[in-house]
């Protein structure tokens, strides 16, 4: 695929977009959670919304920048459950070519441990860095869905940036995941209702661990959130030139994979 080419670059500079329609091409960039139901806490006490907003701020402004200027940088204040699907509704009447869901992760509560930061018992987990990204096998652009991810995978890979392999382990029990592409770390996860109710190509990323100590103090810098930012803008660059494919349908693989590990709630607040 084109995204393993030199084109994607290792630097954060500033990128200009090659795509011949990238002044109509529409990114969505989402902002995971809301002000009032803020996600994972930080092993310092910030909130995942706090770090969402902030990235994805960050890669909206440089998607206009590089010339995706129709960019759309998407904030819901309404909580889970109705919010997920007006977040989704919201997207959709926009007529998007492309949605991003921006988020950062945590681990399950049981692998938490405790320390004091500033007088204040906080929990954190330092075994797990990386990011990951997810899309659904049952999006109706299921192939658009997968090579948008994979082109993202492989643009923080050349970044020197590493995805976590903890979702396929055991211990993630329910939270266990499908490793759909090795290479780009791109999981499956059918049950998010950003990555179903959205109706153009739709991936999620988990910037990073912000349990992780050293690694929420890393993904609180300009630094790394320009690294991350110029991978985005080169993913929707290389997406935005490659001719669309057409609808698939789950395969059988991907059923029987599934199988293999018990579901979650499909109203995952994600």
């Amino acid at each position: 695929m084109a995204a393993d080419s030199d084109a994607i670059g290792p630097a954060a500079q500033r990128y200009t977009a090659i795509c011949a329609r990238a002044s109509t091409f529409l990114p969505i960039i989402d902002v995971g959670h809301t002000a009032g139901v803020a996600g994972a806490t930080s092993a310092r006490g910030a909130t995942e919304y706090e770090f969402n907003l902030r990235l994805a701020s960050k890669i909206s402004d440089d998607l206009r920048a590089a010339g995706f200027a129709r960019t759309v940088l998407l904030v819901t204040p309404e909580a889970p459950r109705a919010g997920l699907f007006k977040r989704a509704a919201r997207a959709n009447a926009l007529h998007g070519d492309l949605f991003l869901s921006i988020h950062h992760d945590a681990v399950p509560d049981s692998m938490l441990q405790t320390w004091q930061f500033n007088g204040v018992a906080q929990h954190y987990n330092d075994s797990y860095p990386g990011h990951s990204i997810f899309v659904s096998t049952e999006h109706r652009n299921r192939a658009d869905s997968l090579a948008f991810a994979h082109l993202l995978g492989i643009a923080l890979k050349a970044r020197g940036l590493a995805y976590t392999p903890h979702y396929t382990d055991a211990i993630m029990g329910s939270h266990r995941r499908v490793l759909l592409d090795p290479q780009a770390g791109v999981y499956r996860y059918n049950e998010l209702v950003v990555l179903m109710q959205t109706q153009m190509p739709a991936a999620l990323l988990e910037a990073g661990s912000i349990v992780n100590r050293d690694e929420e103090l890393a993904l609180a810098t300009p630094e790394r959130q320009a690294l991350i930012g110029s991978a985005v803008v080169a993913a929707v660059d290389g997406f935005c030139t490659r001719p669309r494919t057409s609808s698939v349908p789950s395969s059988g693989r991907d059923v029987r994979l599934q199988s293999r590990f018990r579901p979650v709630r499909r109203d995952r607040q994600k």
